[in-house]
């Protein structure tokens, strides 16, 4: 991925990976119950986000459909990467204490992380 996603392009990625293939007003509709979000506004990012080659539109009906060009686990990757080398000095265990540090992990998030730590050190042997 050569572009990083600004905030608002991640929003409407977002909504575009859990819901599919949709229309301008679709996303706008999702978006707006978060944040007051204009649909020239949406409209407008998204033209900007297929120019880009972060989405790509289907022109063949009146109502253009946009589908994410980029894969949710990439951009995730890519974002992960330049966090852990921006905040943590490339330490990704100083990232993994940080964000347990913090409190927020559930019961059953906690159990999915230890899990991923047997398997990995399993892997290890």
């Amino acid at each position: 991925m050569t572009h990083k996603p600004t905030e608002s392009e991640l929003d409407i990625l977002k909504v575009l990976w859990e819901k599919g293939p949709s229309t301008v007003r679709e996303v706008n509709e999702i978006l707006s119950q978060e944040k007051e979000t204009g649909y020239t506004t949406t409209l407008k990012l998204m033209q900007i986000m297929a120019q880009k080659g972060i989405v790509t539109r289907d022109e063949s009906s009146r109502t253009h459909v946009y589908k994410p060009a980029i894969e949710q686990i990439n951009v995730q990757h890519n974002l992960l990467n330049k966090l852990v080398d921006a905040a943590f000095s490339g330490s990704a265990s100083q990232l993994v204490m940080q964000a347990l540090g913090q409190g927020k992990a559930s019961k059953a998030e906690l159990e999915e992380i230890k899990k991923l730590i047997e398997q990995l050190e399993g892997e290890q042997k």
